[in-house]
């Protein structure tokens, strides 16, 4: 089926900036929308931002003008490049694919990368 990995997590101070991407493998028939995800623990998984196939994308309040998404159709990739993080943007990211199995539009979440911001 498929696979997510995702990487770029890791620890910077205030101020700093994170680029993370997550790269999906498996037997696909097409990618629709990807997006970035995170939990804060104790709290709901929350959207981060969307991608769409035609590259439109949206993102919540607190992200815009700070993050932005990309995608690498060819590599099948998202990134999410994060900059002015916040020691509140501390969480665990996650990536999420739809995609086309010949069967219909599904989706798939990746494992998580940790992002931790000191103040």
């Amino acid at each position: 089926q498929v696979q997510l990995v995702e990487s770029g997590g890791g620890l910077v101070q205030a101020g700093g900036s994170l680029r993370l991407s997550c790269a999906a493998s498996g037997r696909i028939f097409s990618i629709g929308t990807m997006g970035w995800y995170r939990q804060a623990p104790g709290k709901q998984r929350e959207l981060v931002a969307h991608i769409f196939t035609g590259g439109k994308t949206n993102y919540a309040d607190s992200m815009k003008g700070r993050f932005t998404i990309s995608r690498d159709n060819a590599k099948n990739t998202v990134y999410l490049q994060m900059n002015s993080l916040k020691p509140e943007d501390t969480a665990v990211y996650y990536c999420r694919v739809w995609y086309d199995d010949g069967l219909g539009l599904k989706d798939y979440w990746g494992q998580g990368t940790q992002v931790t911001v000191s103040s």
